[in-house]
């Protein structure tokens, strides 16, 4: 079925090593039997967050401002340069960034004899190349992920042999532990801002009017329904010759009303942040309907000028922050911003009728015209004679397959019955959660038609018969045969007591939905119908 028995690879991991499973690990991979169709516009589906990201890119373009990409990972003296003696504060805020160090190995005696251990025959060139290995990856001249291929090209060994080499003789490796940088992942927009406009000052004419929408970093103790640790900021700068913070208000409005926003609010901040100018921080305030309140979306508010003056910036500077995903939160009604971002963490599956429906299908299907031709004939000869007593016995293909002669008959040996069973002409549908397989208004026992009554009328149809699919497979059946040389081939159904059974195949994503929402997948009852063929050369 094209699946990894995990639980067996994960005892075999416990009882002979990740090293020696792993080498082996192609095997236990399913074959592959067809390829990967990519159907344009088929099956995709977009983020919010990013359909958002998008409009408002295209929003700042039409505003003439220039996209640009900040740096993501900031010193710490670039926090103190912005923010004085707020910046310890704000650094509590950051995640800084922590390496392994690189260790400086030497080859002792006791190496020697361990790595003899491991089945290396040391020779003097081999010792050498070693000794130069570990020291380029000290110097940095090997990256990580290298180490292991060029021990085994120094010392002529396998990879999985320089493996247990690096494992049994240098534990120093496993023993680093990570040392602290100064380096911190931007929290704000704003310390990566000063940086790129200390780079373009002199390349762009005034106005300078920059935009970027991408990720920040915050230490949050917990995420909520209105935090995140990573989240999207949709901020903009301009710098020129004299500024008004109220365009701040401009730029807020310009970006949010193509988006369906009519109502704001914007308040001056009683306590400014130090890379503002006193007085200048304001605060934006959209109405979330959802949350039936005000929700703080964005601020703005001038550069500081002494923050300005350690990067040798001649003018004033108008910044422009707006948090992403709390904008697309009010859009969408959405209350909490973890169910929007991650979704697959936070919302439970929900799939409606008609997507189930979707992931109901005749599994089994016939690959040549020929096939799908005798399994229409199949088809209609076993609905033109459905009532014919048995034993019955009708010709409904005679032609050519892949080349040979064939002969398709539709059969019935049971004395007593007819040629179809009751249940056969059921047809698929999705009604509240559930798969059922239920006759026809016009067939049946009235008792039947009359429960049943509810689901075809309410119920979405997942467009095929009992009938449809197993004459699916017996024409997929003769198919094969056919290819590897039989002369005869029978395909005989009876009672279905699960899906499989009339070759109807329900997705795994559907099958553990319904089950965890207590729904059923009842695809049963006496079809009763037969199908041989005969072939010659």
């Amino acid at each position: 079925m094209g699946k990894l028995r995990t639980d067996e690879i994960l005892k075999r991991v416990e009882k002979e090593g990740f090293e020696r499973v792993w080498r082996e690990s192609a095997r236990l991979l399913p074959k592959s039997k067809k390829k990967l169709k990519l159907v344009p516009g088929k099956g995709g589906k977009s983020h919010p967050l990013y359909n958002l990201l998008q409009r408002m890119r295209q929003s700042f373009l039409k505003l003439g401002f220039i996209e640009v990409s900040n740096p993501i990972i900031v010193d710490e003296t670039e926090v103190y340069k912005q923010y004085g003696s707020e910046a310890p504060v704000i650094l509590d805020r950051c995640y800084y960034l922590a390496t392994l160090p690189r260790p400086d190995i030497g080859l002792s005696k006791v190496k020697y004899k361990e790595i003899e251990r491991c089945g290396v025959r040391l020779t003097e060139k081999k010792t050498e190349a070693l000794q130069k290995v570990l020291r380029d990856y000290k110097k940095g001249k090997i990256e990580s992920d290298d180490l292991v291929e060029k021990i085994a090209e120094a010392l002529n060994i396998p990879d999985s042999t320089a493996t247990l080499v690096l494992s049994k003789v240098f534990p120093e490796f496993a023993a680093l532990k990570p040392e602290p940088s100064t380096l911190t992942l931007r929290s704000h927009m704003t310390s990566a801002w000063f940086l790129t406009l200390q780079a373009l000052r002199y390349k762009l004419e005034l106005p300078i009017k920059l935009f970027s929408g991408d990720i920040r970093f915050r230490r949050e103790q917990k995420e909520d329904p209105t935090h995140l640790r990573v989240h999207y900021s949709a901020s903009c700068v301009v710098m020129d010759e004299t500024l008004d913070v109220r365009d701040g208000e401009e730029i807020t409005k310009a970006i949010l009303e193509p988006l369906g926003f009519k109502r704001f609010r914007f308040v001056q901040k009683k306590v400014t942040s130090r890379y503002y100018t006193p007085g200048t921080e304001y605060e934006s305030y959209i109405f979330h309907s959802g949350m039936n309140k005000w929700l703080e979306i964005a601020n703005y508010g001038l550069y500081n000028p002494i923050a300005l003056a350690r990067y040798d910036l001649e003018y004033p500077v108008l910044n422009v922050g707006i948090g992403v995903e709390r904008v697309a939160s009010a859009m969408l009604g959405e209350s909490d911003i973890r169910r929007l971002v991650f979704p697959q963490f936070y919302v439970e599956q929900a799939l409606s009728d008609t997507e189930i429906a979707k992931m109901a299908e005749v599994e089994v299907k016939p690959q040549t015209k020929q096939g799908a031709k005798i399994q229409k004939q199949i088809i209609s000869i076993a609905l033109k004679h459905a009532d014919a007593a048995a034993p019955c016995e009708f010709l409904a293909y005679e032609g050519k397959l892949l080349g040979k002669n064939v002969e398709v008959y539709v059969y019935e040996t049971d004395v007593g019955t007819r040629l179809l069973g009751p249940a056969a002409r059921n047809y698929i549908y999705v009604h509240d959660g559930n798969v059922l397989g239920v006759p026809e208004s016009r067939l049946g026992r009235e008792a039947i038609v009359r429960k049943t009554r509810k689901v075809r009328e309410m119920g979405v149809p997942a467009g095929f018969s009992y009938l449809d699919a197993v004459a699916s497979r017996a024409a997929a059946k003769i198919e094969e045969a056919t290819r590897l040389g039989r002369k005869s081939v029978k395909v005989r159904v009876k009672m279905a007591k699960n899906p499989s059974d009339v070759n109807v195949k329900v997705s795994d994503v559907a099958r553990r939905f319904i089950m965890s929402n207590n729904k059923k997948i009842e695809i049963t009852g006496p079809v009763f119908i037969g199908v041989r063929a005969e072939i010659a050369s």
